[in-house]
C-alpha cells in the first residue's frame, strides 16, 4: 500500500470511529485513536435522556427510558448514580441492578470516595439549594450537609420536579444558558474532604455563586460570584469536577457580557484560573492529569470530546453530553 492509500485508510478509520458507526473501517486504529484519548477510560454519557457507555470500540445502551440525566461513576468504576426522574437513583455499570435512593428531587449526584454516600443538591432549609447526602443503597432518609446552618433541622418537605429534556446545540444558545443555569451538580472531592456544590451561604450576597464546602467543619468558600461579592458581572458557575489529586477543580462558566459558555480550571481556592478548551465546552471532568473530557459543539450536535490540557488537541468521541469517566 502506497503513502496515499494509508493515509486514505487511517483518515477513514477515525471518521468512522468519531461517529461511532457499529461496523467500523480499520477498527483497530479507530479503536487505538478513540481509547488512547481518553487514557483508556470507560466513558458514560446522556444522549437524548439515554444514559449509554462507551470504552471506545462499542456503545453501549444503559437506560430504557428517556428521562435521565447526570451520570457519575462510583469510585471503583463498578455503577454510577444518576438522575431517573429528577430523582437519585444507583445502577450497576453494565446497566443492571436499578434501584432509587433520594427521597426528593436532585440535582446531579456525585460518590464519596469510599463509595458508601451519594451527594446531590437539593432545596435546603433556607429555600435555596443545598447539599444532602444519603446512603449508596437508599431506604435511608437524606441528610443535610450544606448550608451548615440545616444540619440541626428538619429536611424541606419532598417536592418533585420533572427533569428537562437534554438540550441540542442546533437549539438557540439563549436555552442552553438557560439550562445551565440552574443546573445543581456537585462534586465529592477524592480526598472526601470538600464538596463543590452551586449556592450556599453566598446567595446572601450574590445572584449567583459556586461554592466548596469543607464536609467535617461544615465551613464553605465561595471561589466564583456574580453579581454581587464583588461582581458586577451577571452569570453563573456551576457543574463542579475535580482532578484525581483534589488540587484542581472545573466548572462551566457563563458571563452575560457576550462571552461564550465555557469551561474554568483553577485551584482548589479558586485561584489561578483559567480557561480551558473553547467557546461553548462544558461539563468537563478529568480522565488524568493531562486529560479532560468535556461536552462541545461538533457538527451541529453536543459530543462527548476528549481535550489534552496542555496542548489542547481534540478528539470527538460520541455523540452526547454529561460525561463521566471511569477509575
Amino acid at each position: 500500500m502506497n503513502g496515499n492509500a494509508i493515509t486514505k485508510a487511517v483518515t477513514l478509520a477515525g471518521f468512522a470511529a468519531l461517529a461511532g458507526l457499529g461496523t467500523m473501517i480499520g477498527s483497530s486504529a479507530a479503536t487505538a485513536a478513540t481509547a488512547g484519548a481518553t487514557d483508556g477510560k470507560t466513558v458514560a454519557y446522556v444522549r437524548a435522556g439515554v444514559i449509554y457507555s462507551s470504552n471506545g470500540t462499542t456503545e453501549t445502551r444503559l437506560t430504557e427510558d428517556e428521562v435521565n440525566a447526570r451520570p457519575r461513576f462510583s469510585p471503583d468504576g463498578a455503577k454510577l448514580a444518576y438522575l431517573h426522574n429528577d430523582t437519585v437513583w444507583v445502577m450497576n455499570a453494565d446497566g443492571s441492578d436499578k434501584h432509587q435512593v433520594s427521597d426528593r428531587a436532585a440535582g446531579g449526584p456525585s460518590w464519596s470516595p469510599d463509595g458508601k454516600w451519594i451527594a446531590y443538591s437539593a432545596l435546603s432549609c433556607t429555600g435555596g439549594p443545598g447539599v444532602f447526602r444519603v446512603g449508596t443503597a437508599g431506604g435511608t432518609a437524606s441528610e443535610p450537609l450544606f448550608p451548615a446552618s440545616c444540619r440541626d433541622q428538619a429536611a424541606p418537605e419532598v417536592a418533585y420536579v420533572m427533569e428537562q429534556p437534554e438540550e441540542s446545540v442546533q437549539a438557540p444558545a439563549v436555552k442552553l444558558v438557560d439550562r445551565l443555569r440552574t443546573d445543581d451538580a456537585v462534586a465529592w472531592s477524592p480526598d472526601g474532604t470538600k464538596i463543590a456544590f452551586r449556592g450556599g451561604e453566598c446567595e446572601s450576597i450574590a445572584d449567583n455563586c459556586l461554592s466548596i464546602g469543607n464536609v467535617v467543619a461544615g465551613t464553605e468558600r465561595a471561589i466564583d460570584y456574580y453579581g454581587g461579592g464583588g461582581s458586577g458581572t451577571s452569570g453563573f458557575g456551576v457543574v463542579p469536577a475535580w482532578r484525581a489529586d483534589s488540587q484542581k477543580v472545573t466548572w462551566t462558566t457563563y458571563t452575560e457580557d457576550g462571552t461564550a459558555v465555557r469551561v474554568t480550571e483553577a485551584d482548589a481556592d479558586g485561584a489561578n484560573r483559567r480557561q480551558v478548551g473553547a467557546a461553548d465546552d462544558r461539563e468537563m471532568v478529568y480522565a488524568s492529569a493531562r486529560t479532560g473530557v468535556l461536552t462541545a459543539s461538533h457538527q451541529g450536535h453536543s459530543w462527548v470530546t476528549a481535550v489534552n490540557l496542555a496542548t489542547g488537541a481534540r478528539t470527538p468521541l460520541r455523540q452526547g453530553s454529561q460525561p463521566t469517566v471511569s477509575a
